[in-house]
């Protein structure tokens, strides 16, 4: 804020703040009347008169003490142009970025050593300790049960973290990885390229071959058509036999837990004919490695059927 606005802005505010305490005493009765009149201040309102009578004390002591705390609060806050105010601590002024962030290192302070000592023990021994599994479930709460569930059993779009199949691979370190870096999964869309027999075809094989289920009744595929689509389409991400490939995130589709966005006939065409995307947003920056691996010790044990 420029030095003109910000004194227009401090004389204004001080400048209705005496206003106000002048407004307040000048209007303030004597106390002539010591006990209550029946005389009016001469004008009605719907029938109603007001009473020639001062406010009761306690309610004008109440609009002077919230006057006074406006006035405490405008020396100790920021509020009159550049002025940062004068609470402690706060050699920059209060604000809100600056609340959280002393929050936040007075908790790194307390807890930094607890969170240092197991990152330097290895994940699979960490997911061993009872204490840090209970902190791991914390950090999940607090960060990934909006899009994977407080059980960790995922949703629509978002893939169940409490069993044993992985997307991008189950390892301690690669879990950590996936923690920290993120992930961005990409179904490229199949329809305009195979037609949409093609694309009905494939889903039948998906459902059946690999899925092991059955075709809707009434529904007509060519699974055998579908079978060589997939071989020449499908199988660079997916695999010949469909268990998928950790490395370019392509999930195993002889597995369940593999169609997050449905694994009806109806929704396995829709995948194939539109693609699908997913992203795993980055951790790095706002949780750190120390908080990360304490998570991922805990989503190893949840993917051990052993949740804490």
């Amino acid at each position: 804020m420029t030095a003109f606005w910000s004194i227009y802005v401090t004389l204004l505010t001080v400048g209705t703040m005496v206003a106000l305490f002048w407004l307040i005493f000048a209007t303030r009765k004597s106390e002539v009347h010591k006990n209550p009149t029946e005389q009016t201040m001469g004008h009605a309102f719907d029938g109603i008169e007001e009473y020639d009578n001062p406010l009761p004390k306690w309610w004008f002591m109440l609009f002077v003490g919230t006057l006074v705390f406006g006035a405490a609060y405008l020396l100790l806050y920021p509020g009159l142009g550049n002025f940062k105010g004068l609470l402690p601590g706060y050699e920059d002024g209060w604000t809100q970025v600056n609340q959280w962030q002393r929050e936040m290192d007075r908790a790194d302070e307390l807890y930094g050593p607890i969170f240092a000592k197991y990152a330097a023990m290895p994940i699979e021994e960490v997911a061993k300790d009872e204490r840090a599994l209970k902190m791991g479930g914390r950090l999940f709460a607090s960060n990934c049960s909006v899009c994977h569930g407080s059980d960790a059993k995922g949703s629509y779009g978002f893939p169940n973290l409490a069993d044993n199949s992985w997307r991008w691979g189950g390892e301690p370190e690669t879990i950590k990885t996936t923690i920290l870096k993120g992930r961005h999964g990409m179904m490229p869309p199949q329809g305009a390229a195979i037609g949409e027999d093609g694309v009905r075809n494939v889903a039948a094989f998906v459902l059946t071959r690999l899925g092991g289920r059955e075709l809707p009744e009434g529904s007509e595929a060519d699974i055998a058509a579908g079978q060589q689509i997939f071989a020449s389409t499908c199988f660079a991400c997916h695999g010949a036999d469909g268990k998928g490939t950790a490395a370019m995130g392509a999930p195993d589709l002889t597995q369940p837990s593999a169609f997050i966005y449905g694994s009806s006939f109806t929704q396995l065409q829709q995948t194939i004919r539109y693609g699908r995307s997913g992203h795993m947003p980055a951790q790095e920056d706002f949780l750190g490695n120390d908080k990360a691996h304490l998570l991922a010790a805990y989503v190893l044990k949840l993917s051990q059927g052993e949740s804490k």
